[in-house]
């Protein structure tokens, strides 16, 4: 249920308590958070907001899968710089152990905060189970079943994850 008649005083606390309950794996389901979306906020507290969010997505779900061996970046990009019909994209070198993860800006959602950054979530994991993948054999030809695959675990994760 959204609550459009609430106001939200100081966005800047709001945003706090939004990634604080985020990160520390609580459901946030508060009138409060609830009512936040994108006009709450102002693009630079969203973008903010959005960065610690994954940042804290990230160190959470790489222990989960067991990637802790792994030196791991995160950065929010403009849309542009990714694919077409892409929200997010993964570099690695499996040599010295090192990735980089960009996920689709918040400057570039048209959603709400909760869904936005749900959405930040399924591509940060989504993007760390292909790294999870990466000793496996890879072809133009299996890049379709590898997705599929990828799309498939990630739900199976997050769902698994929820409370």
């Amino acid at each position: 249920m959204v609550f459009r008649n609430v106001t939200i005083v100081r966005p800047g606390i709001a945003a706090f308590v939004l990634v604080s309950l985020c990160t520390s794996g609580l459901a946030v389901e508060s009138p409060r958070t609830q009512s936040l979306n994108k006009s709450a906020l102002t693009p630079e507290e969203r973008e903010t907001l959005a960065q610690k969010f994954v940042d804290g997505k990230l160190q959470f779900w790489q222990r989960r899968l067991n990637l802790q061996k792994w030196a791991i970046s995160i950065q929010l990009v403009r849309s542009s710089t990714l694919k077409p019909k892409t929200l997010g994209n993964i570099h690695w070198d499996a040599d010295v152990m090192h990735a980089t993860i960009d996920v689709q800006s918040s400057y570039d959602y048209e959603m709400p905060v909760k869904e936005m950054l749900d959405d930040m979530e399924f591509t940060v994991v989504h993007e760390l189970v292909h790294l999870r993948l990466s000793s496996l054999p890879r072809s133009e030809a299996s890049r379709g079943a590898e997705e599929h695959a990828v799309n498939e675990l990630t739900r199976a994760f997050l769902k698994l994850a929820k409370p």
